[in-house]
C-alpha cells in the first residue's frame, strides 16, 4: 500500500517537483499541475455559473420549478456523493485512468446539457456531469500530494487556492456574460458548449503529461462502504439541498435524522473490514487523530459562513434594498478576489506563518461578519469587510490544507482528498440552508431586511470564531503529538 513512497517512478518524479520550475522536469511538473487544476476549475465554475442562466433556462425549456431546482441541485448532489469514492477509485484504478475518464463524462455530458431538448434530459445530463466532476476534482489533491513535495508542494497548494477563488469569479461572471450576449440565439446553452472545447483541450494536455498509473495490486472497490456512504450522503445532503425552497417539510426532517445511524453504520463497516485486513472505501481510522477530526470540522465551519455569506447578502442586496443583479453579482467579487489570492502568497511564506494562517484567518473573517453586523453595509464598507473577509478564508483554507497534507501519510492521500472535498461540498451545502433559513425567518418575524441580515452576520461572525478555536486545537494536537513522538525516538 505504501508503493507511492517507494517506486523509483515516483521518487523521480517527486524530486524534479522539489527543485522548482526550471529544466525539462520543472516545465512537465507545471503542466501536470495544470492539467490537475484545469479539471477542478472546470467542476468549480459549474456549481455556479447555471445559476444566472435559470431565467433563460425556465422560459426556453418551460422548465417548471421542482425542474428548476434539480438542474440546480442534481449536478451539486452527484458531486457532493461521489467525491469519496472517487478518490478511492484513482487509488484501485489509477489516478490518471480515473481522471482522464470523469474529464471525458464531464465533456460528453456538457455537451448533452447545451443540445438537451427538454428540461428532463437536462437534469439527467447534469447528474452525470456532477458525476464526472467528482471523479476529476477527488483526484486533484491527491495528486498533488502525492507527486509534489516541500516548497513545490506548498506553492502547488497555494495555487490550489488561488485556482479555486478565480474559477467562483469565473463561474459567477461567465453565465451572465454568455446569457446575455445570446450567441446565435442560443440562450442559455454556450454556458454548457464552453466546456466542449475546453476539455477536449485539457484531456490532450493532461493525457500527455499526467504521469503513468503504477501497480495498485489486487485492491477491490468496497461497493458496501460506496453503498451506505452514499446513502448516508443522499439523506443528509438532499434535505439540506431542496428542504428550503420547500419549506421543509416532514420528509426533509426524516432524512436528516436517518443519515445518522446510517453514517454509524458505515463507520461501523468500514472498522470491520479494516480490522480484517481488507481494503475498507475510507481508512475511517484518520477521524480518530484529533487533529484531523478538528481540523475538518473547521474547515466545514469557515465553508459554511463563507457560502452563507454569498446565499444571504445576494437576497439582502436585491430583495432588501432593491439593488440590481449586476451589483449583488459585483461587491462578492471583492471576498472571492481576495481569498484567490491568499493562497498563492502563502505557499511561498516560512513554517511559522504558514501554521498561524489558519486560527488567523479565522479571525479575520469574525471581523468581517461582525463589521457587517455592526453597520457596515454601505457600499464602501461592504467592499473593505468582504474583501477582509476574503484575506481570512483564504488563510484559513490554506493553512487548514496545508495541514492536513503535512500531517497525513503519502499512503493516506486519497482518504484526505476524499474527505477535505467532501467536507467542503457539505459544510456549504449546510451554510445556504441553515443561515439562509434564519435570515429568510428573521425577515418575516420582524419585516426588517437590514436587522435580519446584522444579526444573521453576528451569528456568522460566531461561526468564524469557533472555527479559529478549533483549528487552533488542532495545532494544539498535532504538536503534542510531535513531542510525543520525539520522546519515544
Amino acid at each position: 500500500m505504501d508503493s507511492l513512497k517507494t517506486s523509483p517512478a515516483h521518487d523521480q518524479r517527486r524530486a524534479g517537483t522539489e527543485q522548482g520550475a526550471s529544466g525539462p522536469d520543472g516545465r512537465r511538473s507545471t503542466w501536470l499541475l495544470i492539467s490537475l487544476l484545469g479539471g477542478m476549475f472546470l467542476g468549480n465554475v459549474d456549481i455556479a455559473v447555471v445559476n444566472v442562466a435559470i431565467p433563460s433556462i425556465r422560459d426556453r425549456l418551460h422548465a417548471s420549478g421542482g425542474e428548476l431546482e434539480l438542474i440546480v441541485s442534481g449536478y451539486t448532489l452527484a458531486y457532493a456523493m461521489l467525491l469519496i469514492t472517487g478518490a478511492r477509485l484513482g487509488e484501485i484504478r489509477g489516478r490518471r485512468r480515473t481522471y482522464l475518464f470523469g474529464l471525458a463524462v464531464f465533456t460528453l455530458s456538457s455537451l448533452a446539457c447545451g443540445l438537451a431538448p427538454d428540461s428532463t434530459t437536462l437534469v439527467g445530463a447534469r447528474v452525470v456531469q456532477g458525476l464526472g466532476a467528482a471523479l476529476m476534482v477527488s483526484q486533484v489533491l491527491t495528486g498533488i500530494q502525492v507527486n509534489f513535495e516541500g516548497a513545490a508542494r506548498r506553492r502547488a497548494l497555494g495555487t490550489y487556492t488561488g485556482v479555486l477563488g478565480v474559477s467562483s469569479v469565473v463561474g459567477q461572471a461567465l453565465g451572465g456574460v454568455l446569457v446575455s450576449a445570446d450567441i446565435l440565439g442560443m440562450g442559455w446553452r454556450p454556458i454548457f458548449l464552453i466546456n466542449v472545447p475546453i476539455g477536449i483541450a485539457l484531456f490532450v494536455t493532461s493525457y500527455t503529461f499526467l504521469p503513468a498509473d503504477e501497480s495498485t495490486g489486487r485492491k477491490k472497490l468496497d461497493l458496501r462502504g460506496v453503498g451506505l456512504l452514499s446513502l448516508a450522503l443522499f439523506l443528509l445532503v438532499t434535505p439540506l439541498v431542496l428542504g428550503q425552497d420547500e419549506g421543509w417539510p416532514l420528509w426533509t426532517w426524516v432524512c436528516l435524522i436517518a443519515s445518522v445511524p446510517a453514517f454509524a453504520l458505515f463507520v461501523q463497516v468500514e472498522r470491520g473490514i479494516a480490522r480484517r485486513g481488507g481494503d475498507p472505501l475510507m481508512n475511517v481510522s484518520l477521524l480518530a487523530r484529533k487533529q484531523i477530526a478538528l481540523a475538518l470540522l473547521s474547515q466545514g465551519a469557515t465553508r459554511a459562513g463563507y457560502f452563507a455569506l454569498l446565499f444571504v447578502l445576494a437576497i439582502y442586496l436585491q430583495q432588501g434594498l432593491g439593488k440590481s443583479a449586476v451589483y449583488a453579482g459585483l461587491i462578492p467579487i471583492a471576498w472571492v478576489a481576495t481569498f484567490a489570492l491568499v493562497g498563492p502568497v502563502l505557499g511561498r511564506t516560512g513554517p511559522r506563518i504558514r501554521k498561524l494562517a489558519a486560527p488567523v484567518g479565522g479571525l479575520l473573517m469574525a471581523v468581517a461578519f461582525a463589521g457587517v453586523a455592526a453597520g457596515g453595509q454601505g457600499t464602501g464598507w461592504l467592499i473593505v469587510l468582504l474583501g477582509i473577509g476574503g484575506v481570512g478564508y483564504g488563510a484559513a483554507f490554506s493553512g487548514t490544507l496545508a495541514r492536513l497534507t503535512d500531517s497525513v501519510e503519502a499512503r493516506y492521500a486519497p482518504d484526505v482528498s476524499g474527505l477535505f472535498n467532501t467536507t467542503l461540498q457539505v459544510g456549504g451545502t449546510m451554510g445556504v440552508a441553515v443561515f439562509g433559513t434564519v435570515y429568510l425567518g428573521l425577515v418575516e418575524h420582524s419585516g426588517d431586511p437590514r436587522d435580519a441580515f446584522s444579526t444573521t452576520n453576528a451569528v456568522l461572525a460566531l461561526v468564524s470564531l469557533a472555527a479559529a478555536t478549533l483549528i487552533a486545537l488542532a495545532g494544539k494536537a498535532e504538536a503534542a503529538k510531535d513531542v510525543n513522538r520525539a520522546a519515544q525516538s
